[in-house]
Protein backbone atom coordinates (compact mmCIF):
# COMPACT_ATOMS: atom_id res chain seq x y z
CA UNK A 1 0.00 0.00 0.00
CA UNK A 2 3.08 2.24 0.86
CA UNK A 3 4.60 1.72 -2.57
CA UNK A 4 1.08 2.41 -4.45
CA UNK A 5 0.66 5.57 -2.08
CA UNK A 6 4.07 7.16 -3.03
CA UNK A 7 3.52 5.76 -6.44
CA UNK A 8 0.28 8.29 -6.74
CA UNK A 9 2.03 10.92 -5.41
CA UNK A 10 4.91 10.85 -7.88
CA UNK A 11 2.30 11.18 -10.95
CA UNK A 12 0.38 14.25 -9.18
CA UNK A 13 3.61 15.72 -8.63
CA UNK A 14 4.98 15.26 -12.45
CA UNK A 15 1.16 16.03 -13.76
CA UNK A 16 1.46 19.36 -11.66
CA UNK A 17 4.88 20.04 -12.79
CA UNK A 18 3.58 19.68 -16.40
CA UNK A 19 0.59 21.57 -15.72
CA UNK A 20 2.70 24.24 -14.76
CA UNK A 21 4.46 24.06 -17.41
CA UNK A 22 2.32 25.36 -20.04
CA UNK A 23 0.90 28.91 -18.60
CA UNK A 24 -2.04 30.91 -19.56
CA UNK A 25 -0.10 33.41 -20.26
CA UNK A 26 2.49 31.01 -22.63
CA UNK A 27 -0.43 29.72 -24.54
CA UNK A 28 -2.32 32.80 -24.67
CA UNK A 29 1.02 34.81 -26.47
CA UNK A 30 1.15 31.68 -28.60
CA UNK A 31 -2.12 31.45 -29.66
CA UNK A 32 -2.02 34.97 -31.14
CA UNK A 33 1.38 34.51 -32.58
CA UNK A 34 0.04 31.86 -34.46
CA UNK A 35 -2.56 34.28 -35.47
CA UNK A 36 -0.63 36.92 -36.76
CA UNK A 37 1.12 34.43 -38.55
CA UNK A 38 -1.77 33.03 -40.10
CA UNK A 39 -3.12 36.67 -40.79
CA UNK A 40 0.45 37.42 -42.93
CA UNK A 41 0.02 34.27 -44.98
CA UNK A 42 -3.90 35.36 -45.86
CA UNK A 43 -2.82 38.58 -46.67
CA UNK A 44 0.40 37.43 -49.35
CA UNK A 45 -2.12 34.86 -50.92
CA UNK A 46 -4.77 37.53 -51.48
CA UNK A 47 -1.92 39.92 -52.84
CA UNK A 48 -2.02 42.34 -50.46
CA UNK A 49 1.45 42.26 -49.42
CA UNK A 50 1.68 42.87 -45.98
CA UNK A 51 5.51 41.97 -43.86
CA UNK A 52 6.37 39.90 -40.69
CA UNK A 53 7.11 43.82 -39.68
CA UNK A 54 4.40 45.31 -39.66
CA UNK A 55 2.37 42.30 -37.96
CA UNK A 56 5.20 42.44 -34.67
CA UNK A 57 6.17 38.80 -35.77
CA UNK A 58 9.20 38.07 -33.53
CA UNK A 59 11.19 34.84 -34.96
CA UNK A 60 9.44 31.53 -33.44
CA UNK A 61 10.86 28.83 -31.86
CA UNK A 62 11.20 25.57 -34.40
CA UNK A 63 8.59 23.96 -31.95
CA UNK A 64 5.90 26.90 -32.61
CA UNK A 65 7.24 26.82 -36.06
CA UNK A 66 5.93 23.95 -37.05
CA UNK A 67 2.67 23.98 -35.43
CA UNK A 68 2.16 27.01 -37.74
CA UNK A 69 3.16 25.35 -40.35
CA UNK A 70 0.60 22.34 -40.01
CA UNK A 71 -1.94 24.97 -39.30
CA UNK A 72 -1.78 26.80 -42.57
CA UNK A 73 -1.37 23.27 -44.05
CA UNK A 74 -4.78 22.61 -41.98
CA UNK A 75 -6.76 25.90 -43.06
CA UNK A 76 -6.06 25.32 -46.53
CA UNK A 77 -7.51 22.40 -46.63
CA UNK A 78 -10.43 23.35 -44.63
CA UNK A 79 -10.32 26.58 -46.86
CA UNK A 80 -10.17 24.69 -50.02
CA UNK A 81 -13.46 22.43 -48.81
CA UNK A 82 -15.98 25.28 -48.39
CA UNK A 83 -13.82 28.10 -50.46
CA UNK A 84 -17.31 30.42 -50.52
CA UNK A 85 -17.72 30.42 -46.36
CA UNK A 86 -13.92 31.78 -45.88
CA UNK A 87 -14.29 34.62 -48.39
CA UNK A 88 -15.73 37.76 -47.70
CA UNK A 89 -16.73 36.76 -43.79
CA UNK A 90 -17.09 40.54 -43.16
CA UNK A 91 -20.09 41.05 -46.20
CA UNK A 92 -21.46 37.61 -44.82
CA UNK A 93 -21.79 38.97 -41.56
CA UNK A 94 -22.66 42.13 -42.81
CA UNK A 95 -20.59 44.17 -40.64
CA UNK A 96 -18.47 47.20 -41.43
CA UNK A 97 -15.16 46.84 -41.08
CA UNK A 98 -13.96 50.20 -40.22
CA UNK A 99 -16.03 49.63 -36.70
CA UNK A 100 -13.32 47.92 -34.96
CA UNK A 101 -15.84 47.22 -32.21
CA UNK A 102 -17.81 45.58 -34.68
CA UNK A 103 -15.25 43.72 -36.24
CA UNK A 104 -14.19 42.32 -32.50
CA UNK A 105 -18.49 41.37 -31.20
CA UNK A 106 -18.22 39.57 -34.93
CA UNK A 107 -15.59 37.42 -34.78
CA UNK A 108 -16.29 36.76 -31.26
CA UNK A 109 -19.41 35.70 -32.12
CA UNK A 110 -18.64 33.44 -34.80
CA UNK A 111 -16.00 31.66 -32.09
CA UNK A 112 -18.79 31.25 -29.61
CA UNK A 113 -20.69 29.46 -32.27
CA UNK A 114 -18.14 27.25 -33.82
CA UNK A 115 -17.18 25.87 -30.11
CA UNK A 116 -21.11 25.77 -28.67
CA UNK A 117 -20.62 21.80 -29.12
CA UNK A 118 -17.19 21.35 -27.48
CA UNK A 119 -13.88 21.81 -29.09
CA UNK A 120 -11.91 19.99 -31.74
CA UNK A 121 -8.38 20.72 -33.73
CA UNK A 122 -10.96 21.10 -36.51
CA UNK A 123 -13.19 23.93 -35.10
CA UNK A 124 -9.53 25.50 -34.37
CA UNK A 125 -9.11 25.48 -37.76
CA UNK A 126 -12.06 26.94 -38.77
CA UNK A 127 -11.72 29.79 -36.01
CA UNK A 128 -8.08 30.96 -37.46
CA UNK A 129 -9.79 30.52 -40.87
CA UNK A 130 -12.19 32.91 -39.96
CA UNK A 131 -9.60 35.95 -38.18
CA UNK A 132 -7.99 35.45 -41.41
CA UNK A 133 -10.40 35.82 -43.99
CA UNK A 134 -11.96 39.19 -41.92
CA UNK A 135 -8.09 40.46 -42.03
CA UNK A 136 -7.93 40.26 -45.76
CA UNK A 137 -11.45 42.27 -45.86
CA UNK A 138 -9.85 44.79 -43.50
CA UNK A 139 -7.17 45.25 -45.61
CA UNK A 140 -9.03 45.34 -48.53
CA UNK A 141 -11.37 47.84 -47.25
CA UNK A 142 -8.66 50.40 -45.70
CA UNK A 143 -8.85 49.33 -42.36
CA UNK A 144 -5.32 47.52 -41.37
CA UNK A 145 -5.42 48.56 -37.79
CA UNK A 146 -8.35 46.10 -36.73
CA UNK A 147 -6.03 43.10 -37.60
CA UNK A 148 -4.92 43.67 -34.55
CA UNK A 149 -8.19 44.03 -32.90
CA UNK A 150 -8.58 40.32 -34.13
CA UNK A 151 -5.84 39.30 -32.80
CA UNK A 152 -6.75 40.25 -29.26
CA UNK A 153 -9.72 39.46 -29.80
CA UNK A 154 -8.47 35.79 -30.53
CA UNK A 155 -6.47 35.60 -27.50
CA UNK A 156 -9.10 36.99 -25.31
CA UNK A 157 -11.24 33.67 -26.59
CA UNK A 158 -8.47 31.49 -26.40
CA UNK A 159 -8.16 32.73 -22.48
CA UNK A 160 -11.47 32.52 -21.76
CA UNK A 161 -12.72 29.19 -23.18
CA UNK A 162 -9.48 27.04 -24.97
CA UNK A 163 -6.40 27.25 -22.32
CA UNK A 164 -7.54 24.23 -20.11
CA UNK A 165 -8.29 22.21 -23.41
CA UNK A 166 -4.82 23.48 -24.71
CA UNK A 167 -3.36 22.67 -21.56
CA UNK A 168 -4.56 18.89 -21.31
CA UNK A 169 -3.61 18.60 -24.75
CA UNK A 170 0.29 19.73 -24.06
CA UNK A 171 0.02 22.68 -25.90
CA UNK A 172 -0.17 23.56 -29.12
CA UNK A 173 2.01 20.70 -30.43
CA UNK A 174 -0.65 18.40 -30.68
CA UNK A 175 -1.74 19.80 -34.18
CA UNK A 176 0.75 18.46 -35.65
CA UNK A 177 -0.52 14.85 -35.31
CA UNK A 178 -3.60 16.19 -37.62
CA UNK A 179 -1.10 15.45 -40.24
CA UNK A 180 0.91 13.19 -41.82
CA UNK A 181 4.03 15.31 -41.79
CA UNK A 182 5.90 13.70 -44.76
CA UNK A 183 3.69 15.03 -47.17
CA UNK A 184 1.33 17.29 -44.69
CA UNK A 185 -1.50 15.61 -46.25
CA UNK A 186 -4.64 16.66 -43.37
CA UNK A 187 -6.46 13.58 -42.12
CA UNK A 188 -10.26 14.63 -43.21
CA UNK A 189 -12.30 13.00 -39.87
CA UNK A 190 -12.16 16.33 -38.05
CA UNK A 191 -13.07 19.05 -40.85
CA UNK A 192 -17.17 18.62 -41.55
CA UNK A 193 -17.90 19.78 -38.13
CA UNK A 194 -16.39 22.70 -38.06
CA UNK A 195 -17.91 23.39 -41.71
CA UNK A 196 -21.30 22.72 -40.28
CA UNK A 197 -21.08 24.86 -37.33
CA UNK A 198 -19.39 27.72 -39.34
CA UNK A 199 -21.86 27.42 -41.99
CA UNK A 200 -24.92 27.62 -39.86
CA UNK A 201 -23.98 30.36 -37.92
CA UNK A 202 -22.99 32.74 -40.42
CA UNK A 203 -26.59 31.63 -42.06
CA UNK A 204 -28.30 32.89 -39.16
CA UNK A 205 -26.20 35.89 -38.24
CA UNK A 206 -26.97 37.27 -41.49
CA UNK A 207 -30.60 36.62 -41.73
CA UNK A 208 -31.00 37.81 -37.85
CA UNK A 209 -29.21 40.97 -38.86
CA UNK A 210 -31.09 41.72 -42.00
CA UNK A 211 -34.36 41.23 -40.40
CA UNK A 212 -33.06 43.93 -37.80
CA UNK A 213 -35.01 47.34 -38.41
Amino acid sequence: MEVLRRSSVFAAEVLDVFDRSLTEKELVSQSKALCRDYILSRLNQNGLGWSKSELNLSPSNAALSEVSLVLLCLGDELESIQPSLYRNVARQLNIAVAMESMVSDAFIGVATEIFSTGITWGKVVSMYAVAGALAVDCVRHGHPTSIYILVDSLGQFVRKFLVPWLKRRGGWAEITKCVVKQDLTPEQHWLSSAIESLKYFLTTMYVYIMKEP
